[in-house]
């Protein structure tokens, strides 16, 4: 039973960090976190329309399926809505959101058979964003997808999320210097899969 659809954010490789619109993001979480301890199941929807988009943008670098990523996060919020004082405990909300997320979307993919096709191999990243889109936004969404998922998730957790490695390898269970080389590792391969699409672009 599906609970909701979304839609996707844009996406860049080069983002301008905006330290005010994370931290404002971050707060906004706490107090649908606090308000879900306070007030019970009643006030899920907050949360949900507070960090949908974003957690299924995440886990679709996990599930490489937006039917399971949407999956994943309806788990994520169940879980949350059983036990809601957890997560207005929790020294970082989001972060301990996103881990919970992440770890039922691993479920997920451990739970599929070896052979299952891809039904829409593209539907991860194909909607459009709210903003617009453009030709690079496209091209980036289309690299990311071509990455190991262990790298595409440390790409979207710094770059869209904002986080520093300290973060990431604690959502992840890795060190700050794994969460580091595999970004590094990512980028490069971004970086490459876009110069070559731009070198086959200019000698059409």
């Amino acid at each position: 039973m599906k609970f909701f659809k979304t839609k996707q954010a844009p996406a860049s490789v080069k983002t301008v960090v905006d330290i005010h619109e994370s931290t404002e993001f971050a707060d906004r979480v706490r107090f649908c976190a606090e308000r879900l301890a306070e007030q019970g199941v009643g006030a899920l929807g907050g949360l949900y329309d507070a960090t949908a988009s974003r957690l299924v943008r995440y886990a679709s670098t996990l599930t490489r399926q937006r039917d399971d990523a949407e999956d994943a996060v309806q788990a994520a919020l169940v879980r949350i809505a059983l036990r809601p004082g957890l997560l207005a405990k929790a020294r970082y909300p989001w972060a301990y959101l996103l881990k919970i997320t992440r770890n039922e979307a691993l479920n997920i993919v451990r739970r599929r058979r070896p052979m299952r096709s891809l039904t829409r191999p593209d539907a991860v990243w194909s909607e459009a964003p709210p903003h617009g889109q453009d030709e690079i936004h496209q091209l980036v969404r289309l690299a990311l997808r071509k990455l190991p998922s262990t790298q595409a998730e440390v790409v979207v957790l710094k770059i869209w999320e904002e986080m520093t490695f300290a973060e990431v390898g604690e959502i992840l269970g890795q060190s700050p210097n794994t969460a580091a080389s595999r970004y590094r590792y990512a980028l490069q391969k971004l970086s490459q899969h876009l110069q070559s699409v731009g070198e086959e672009v200019r000698h059409a």
